[in-house]
C-alpha cells in the first residue's frame, strides 16, 4: 500500500502542476472558458446573475490565479509542505471542479471544460470521470498519509520554496496574458495553412447498417440486393473526414465573401475583436506600419478584420484614424486566430507567417522577413 499511495501522490502532484502551467501558457484562453461558464450560470441562475456578471469582469485575474493556485498546489503536494492543509485545498478545488464538469455533461452547456487548455480536448463525461479520477487518487493519498510523514521541505525553506514556486507561476500566467501564448496549440498558429486546414483530410468512409426479415447486416457499400431495407449509417473516420477549421469565413462590409482573397497574396491583416475591450493607444503605431507595408516591395496588402457591427466599427476607425479597408468575422473565430485585441497576423497564400500582440508590433523590416 505504500508504494502504490505514493505512486497516487505523485500523480495527483504532477496532474495539478500540468494543468496550472497548460492553462497558464494560454490565460486569455482560460479566462474566455471561465467568461463562457459565468454567462452559462448568470442566465441559469438569475438571482446571482450579478455576481457571476461581476466574476465575469474578473475573468483574467481569476484565470491566472485559479492556475498559479493549481501549480503551487501541486508543488507543495509534491513537497509534503503542510500536507494535510494543502489536501484540504485540494479537495475544494476537485470537488468545485467535478461539479462544473457534471453541469457541463448534464445539461450540455460547455462543452469543452478547458481543464486542459487547447492542448488537451475532453468532451464533457469524458472531463467528469478525469475529475473522479482525481478524487479517487486524492482519497487514496488522503486517507494513507501514514505512508507519506516525511516532509521534503520545512519551515523557512519550505515557506522560501513555495513563494518562489507560487511567484513563478504567477509570472508565467502575467507574462502571457500580456503577450501570446509561449505554445500555440489552436489551428490558427505559425506555420499552418488555412486554406489546408479547411479541407478534410481525408473522404468520409461510412459504414450502412441493412435489415431484412428480421435480420441485420453492415457493410460499407450498398448490396446490389433490393431486398435489403437501409437503416442508418456510421462515419468510420470522422475526424479526418472533418476540416479542422470549418467557420472562417470573411466578408466586406456589402456582406460579399472574401475569404479566398483574404487567403491569397501577402497579408497583414489587424483583428479588432471587439472595440469596447481594444486598447486604444496602440493604433498610433498600427497606423505607421500599414502606411509603410502599403509601399513595401513585398507587395503587402493591409487589411481590418473585426467582429464589430459595421456601424459601431466605422465610428471606432474614425475615432483612431484607422485607414485601411475593413472586414468582419465571426467574434470566436477571431478570439481563436489570435490572443490579443488587437493583434496582428501575417499571412502569405493563407500560411501564418507571424503573429504579434498589441504590446510586440513589429517594425516593418519584421513583417517582410516573416514572408520570405
Amino acid at each position: 500500500m505504500r508504494q502504490f499511495t505514493r505512486l497516487c501522490w505523485a500523480l495527483l502532484g504532477i496532474l495539478f502542476i500540468f494543468s496550472g502551467l497548460i492553462k497558464l501558457n494560454d490565460p486569455v484562453g482560460t479566462a474566455y472558458k471561465l467568461e463562457e461558464y459565468f454567462e452559462v450560470f448568470s442566465g441559469d441562475v438569475p438571482v446571482l446573475s450579478w455576481l457571476f456578471d461581476w466574476l465575469h469582469n474578473t475573468s483574467r485575474f481569476l484565470s491566472v490565479f485559479l492556475s498559479a493556485l493549481e501549480v503551487s498546489l501541486g508543488v507543495s503536494l509534491l513537497l509534503r509542505f503542510f500536507l494535510r492543509q494543502t489536501l484540504y485545498i485540494l479537495l475544494g478545488l476537485l470537488i468545485f471542479f467535478t461539479f462544473l464538469t457534471f453541469y457541463s455533461a448534464a445539461f450540455n452547456k460547455v462543452t469543452d471544460c478547458g481543464c486542459f487548455g487547447d492542448f488537451i480536448k475532453l468532451k464533457p463525461w469524458t472531463s467528469f470521470l478525469k475529475d473522479l479520477f482525481l478524487l479517487a487518487l486524492w482519497a487514496v493519498v488522503f486517507f494513507n498519509q501514514k505512508h507519506l510523514r516525511h516532509a521534503f521541505v520545512r519551515g523557512t525553506a519550505g515557506l522560501m520554496a513555495m513563494t518562489f514556486a507560487s511567484a513563478l507561476a504567477i509570472g508565467i500566467g502575467v507574462r502571457a496574458l500580456g503577450h501570446l501564448p509561449y505554445f500555440d496549440f489552436l489551428p490558427y498558429k505559425v506555420g499552418n495553412n488555412i486554406p489546408q486546414l479547411m479541407k478534410p483530410a481525408e473522404a468520409p468512409r461510412y459504414r450502412y447498417t441493412f435489415e431484412r426479415n428480421g435480420q441485420t447486416m453492415q457493410a460499407e457499400e450498398f448490396p446490389k440486393d433490393t431486398t435489403w431495407k437501409y437503416k442508418d449509417m456510421t462515419t468510420l473516420n470522422p475526424e479526418k473526414s472533418t476540416p479542422v477549421i470549418t467557420d472562417f469565413v470573411v466578408t466586406d462590409p456589402e456582406g460579399n465573401d472574401i475569404t479566398k482573397q483574404v487567403l491569397t497574396g501577402n497579408k497583414l491583416i489587424l483583428i479588432v475583436q471587439n472595440t469596447n475591450k481594444a486598447d486604444r493607444e496602440r493604433f498610433a503605431d498600427f497606423n505607421k506600419l500599414f502606411a509603410e507595408a502599403v509601399k513595401s516591395r513585398k507587395h503587402i496588402e493591409v487589411l481590418t478584420i473585426t467582429s464589430t457591427a459595421a456601424g459601431k466599427f466605422d465610428s471606432f476607425r474614425h475615432d483612431v484614424n484607422l485607414a485601411t479597408p475593413y472586414a468582419f468575422a465571426d467574434a470566436t473565430v477571431l478570439k481563436s486566430v489570435i490572443r490579443s485585441n488587437p493583434g496582428l497576423l501575417v499571412l502569405h497564400d493563407g500560411t501564418v507567417m507571424a503573429k504579434y500582440h498589441y504590446h510586440d508590433i513589429p517594425a516593418l523590416y519584421q513583417v517582410e522577413k516573416a514572408i520570405q
